[in-house]
């Protein structure tokens, strides 16, 4: 992996700008923060080749700006070290935009820092929903938890499912699926017959999906970090012999994250989750997505829905600088990102005026075979919803 951040560091044009002052002013740099090396490599692996897809097919200028790239790894759940690489970004390397953020409590720890600064703040995949409200100069083009979660307990409720146990993560994210899901679900009539919470770090599944087939519910809805937490948790779900059961499995994009799907292999065929990107999605332009990715990158990686949130990332700011004739003060940026709509390999998409989060397309998918290979496959949508999952 350390490999790999110095090739993605070469290839996204980082120049050395200190001692050159007059060619830096004709510079936009965007420092990026992503978990290049730990258990949430994946992330930035994603995201960064978003970033370099996009950079690649549009030139490294805009508004007579170059466009120049300084990665740097937080290594995954280190709020210390966001904060610290982020301070270095904007006090040394006197960045324009701060970008990237894989997780929650990165971007959490950092928020106050853009404030102070006044520096636009681009969330590249951290879900929970209070980040916004740290900073105004913060643009979430990802996701909430509950824009994708409350979706999936009204899906539940709808086809029969009366009793459901909640398993989440025990961070901002777990835990604000888990109240979407319960309020959302509670909604409709219907309860939640249990709820665990366990460490983001667990691996060992057994105890807990032991509570949950004692507990007889028609439905689990999980919420774990995308990796091997999921991988595990599956894998102890169909030796536990919950779905033979008959007690259905519920989940969100990260569970069945396309770059996992292989991994994930026949056991996930069946489940439903809700999201805002598979790989499979049939429309011109995420057909070219793959494809662009697949040319770029190869098969190793599927491109997944953080690989679109990196790449749509870039797009909303090349576009907020010609709004701007390439000024990147914080404000002006914003104020330019506030209300775009725009098409993407996910769908259409629009930067709520208000609230700096997306309004977008939540796709309801099924995990299918497909040609060999499994699939999330689209059966149903609910278009222009909201942060808040209404």
């Amino acid at each position: 992996m350390y490999k790999y951040l110095h090739r993605l560091a070469a290839a996204l044009f980082i120049p050395v700008l200190l001692g050159h002052p007059a060619f830096a002013e004709e510079v936009v740099k965007i420092g990026l923060i992503l978990p290049m090396t730990g258990p949430y490599a994946d992330y930035g692996e994603e995201i960064g080749n978003g970033i370099k897809l996009y950079m690649k097919q549009n030139g490294d200028t805009v508004a007579g700006k170059k466009v120049s790239i300084i990665i740097r790894d937080d290594t995954g759940i280190a709020p210390e070290v966001s904060k610290r690489l982020a301070q270095e970004l904007l006090v040394q390397d006197k960045v324009d935009i701060l970008a990237g953020f894989g997780l929650t409590p990165g971007a959490l720890a950092v928020a106050p820092l853009a404030t102070q600064a006044k520096k636009a703040m681009v969330i590249m995949n951290a879900a929970t929903s209070v980040i916004t409200t740290k900073s105004p100069y913060i643009v979430r083009l990802s996701h909430t938890t509950p824009q994708i979660v409350m979706p999936m307990a009204n899906y539940a409720a709808k086809h029969g499912i009366k009793k459901v146990y909640t398993l989440v993560a025990d961070y901002g994210p777990g835990i604000d699926s888990e109240i979407a899901f319960k309020k959302a679900f509670e909604a409709t009539g219907n309860k939640l017959v249990g709820s665990l919470r366990v460490p983001v770090t667990n691996l060992d599944f057994a105890s807990y999906i032991q509570r949950i087939k004692d507990a007889a519910p028609e439905a689990v809805f999980l919420f774990l970090p995308p990796g091997s937490a999921t991988i595990s948790f599956l894998k102890a779900y169909k030796e536990r012999g919950l779905d033979k059961a008959g007690i259905a499995l519920f989940a969100t994009v990260a569970f069945a994250d396309d770059n996992l799907m292989d991994a994930l292999g026949s056991s996930v065929i069946g489940v439903v989750t809700t999201g805002n990107y598979s790989v499979a999605h049939d429309s011109p332009m995420n057909k070219a997505y793959v494809q662009g990715y697949a040319d770029a990158f190869g098969t190793r990686m599927r491109p997944n829905y953080m690989s679109v949130i990196g790449y749509d990332g870039m797009a909303v700011i090349y576009a907020a600088l010609k709004k701007t004739n390439g000024d990147a003060d914080g404000d002006k940026l914003v104020a330019a990102m506030k209300g775009m709509q725009f098409e993407s390999p996910r769908g259409p998409v629009t930067i709520d005026p208000e609230t700096r989060e997306v309004i977008q397309t939540v796709y309801f998918r099924r995990a299918e075979e497909r040609n060999g290979k499994v699939y999330n496959i689209e059966f149903d949508q609910i278009r222009d919803v909201k942060a808040s999952g209404m």
